[in-house]
């Protein structure tokens, strides 16, 4: 008996690992987080399959449908959303498994900022604009930040800023950034990213509208210079004149081992 952790996606049925389809079809036990994670996921289970949306459970309810499955020797799909990696609250189910010894594993799964990004048309990493990509969140009800872990520390870096689970405290979001990246910044807000009802806003920090957040969760806040820049420089990657392992050029190439 396994308990499969499968990142659902970041909302659309579609954007899912084939391992994760294939582990929901074996498994006669499912459950997932219904507040995020499409019910049309639910089709992959096997009929007869015990399917408990844990929206409304505590840990230690979901524990407890876990370990009545290890008990019967049923396999468990857990499903969350987005990926496993970041705010999936799988940490704290882990070290609960761990200690009654059943055994897990993990399936990643699309990130929000992925489909995000996917959704604008854009690339987060451009040469000679922004090589970094900060996954971040403010504080919240649920957790804290850690000292350090800043919008303001973050920013001075330059790097393109993911901001997730804030779009409900925008102005402040705004209000933070705007001294080191400047009011021109572009910004990119998405809502509900690859979900039917996805909606793009794009701006700079000084023209977004902060009352677009009002009483919105489910949103992405992307900010930083790569994403309304059109003067970047190209990767050196695919450049003719880029001595490379799989493209040597010259008499003496670094890889000479591949010709």
């Amino acid at each position: 008996m396994t308990v499969h952790f499968i990142g659902a996606g970041p909302g659309a049925a579609d954007l899912i690992t084939l391992r994760g389809r294939d582990l929901i079809a074996a498994a006669p036990v499912c459950l997932y987080a219904g507040s995020l994670v499409p019910e049309a996921l639910l089709a992959h289970c096997p009929p007869g399959a015990r399917i408990v949306n844990t929206a409304p459970l505590s840990l230690d309810e979901i524990i407890a449908e876990i370990a009545a499955a290890h008990a019967a020797g049923h396999d468990v799909a857990r499903l969350h959303s987005g990926d496993l990696s970041v705010w999936s609250a799988m940490g704290e189910q882990l070290r609960r498994l761990r200690a009654l010894d059943i055994p897990y594993d993990v399936t990643p799964g699309v990130p929000a900022f992925a489909a995000a990004a996917a959704a604008l048309g854009a690339e987060l990493t451009l040469p000679g604009v922004a090589q970094s990509l900060i996954l971040t969140r403010t504080s919240g009800r649920a957790s804290s930040m850690p000292e350090g872990e800043t919008l303001e520390n973050f920013a001075r870096t330059g790097a393109t800023l993911a901001i997730h689970l804030s779009v409900h405290v925008l102005a402040d979001v705004q209000a933070r950034l705007a001294p080191h990246y400047g009011a021109d910044c572009p910004v990119a807000v998405v809502f509900r990213a690859s979900w039917p009802d996805q909606k793009v806003v794009r701006a700079t920090l000084a023209t977004l509208d902060a009352s677009i957040g009002t009483g919105e969760r489910t949103a992405l806040i992307l900010v930083g210079p790569a994403l309304g820049a059109t003067e970047f420089d190209e990767s050196c990657l695919y450049a003719g004149d880029y001595d490379r392992r799989y493209r040597p050029l010259g008499t003496a190439p670094r890889f000479p081992e591949v010709l």
